[in-house]
């Protein structure tokens, strides 16, 4: 048996070997994949949350995604990326494996989304314009506009920075995330701007 498959972890006051535990969550057992990925394993899907895109509101809106993504059987092979594991890493290892690379999966399927505006738009040329654009509008047309953007995130930090002029790092502050996130999401949520912009008719 692999090594890792060897190792002890404490769930809900009793030991269980990795891979009884991957077995458990498996299963569906609630108390051992509450216990294991969603209490222990918190730092870690914390830190990939912090670090990389996602859609999701909030960390634990993204445990339950990758959650998900781990657990329901794939339409090619009928079956889940977990029952692929093969304890040739920790599972620890293998979920930080399995999260970034669904974020980094993610984030190229949205930058090609908002790549297709048409005519020629790119994220660049998008980024550029907006600032000058939601800044010369009225207060009311302003806020117009931000109701036609869907992600109530992504609303709330184009109000903070251009329409009641708070620093990047002022921002990200107010809404709890990193600079390297909070940068992500910044750039995402200016296509998104642009999209409604342009619905409005103001570009």
């Amino acid at each position: 048996m692999n090594q890792a498959a060897d190792t002890i972890w404490m769930i809900d006051g009793s030991e269980m070997t990795e891979k009884q535990v991957v077995s458990a969550i498996l299963q569906r057992d609630a108390t051992i994949t509450r216990e294991f990925l969603f209490r222990q394993c918190y730092p870690l899907f914390k830190n990939i949350y912090n670090k990389y895109y996602t859609d999701c509101e909030s960390v634990l809106e993204f445990m339950q995604e990758i959650y998900l993504y781990i657990i329901i059987p794939q339409r090619k092979t009928g079956q889940s990326k977990l029952a692929g594991f093969g304890h040739r890493c920790s599972f620890p290892m293998w979920l930080k494996i399995v999260a970034e690379n669904y974020c980094h999966q993610l984030f190229a399927k949205r930058i090609e989304t908002d790549n297709n505006y048409g005519d020629g738009d790119s994220l660049e040329r998008i980024g550029g314009s907006v600032d000058k654009e939601i800044r010369n509008l009225s207060m009311e047309d302003a806020y117009k506009v931000l109701k036609q953007m869907p992600n109530e995130r992504y609303r709330r930090l184009i109000e903070l920075r251009y329409l009641l002029d708070k620093t990047n790092e002022e921002t990200a502050e107010m809404l709890s995330m990193t600079m390297p996130n909070y940068y992500n999401k910044h750039k995402l949520a200016k296509a998104q701007l642009y999209v409604a912009l342009r619905k409005e008719g103001f570009v």
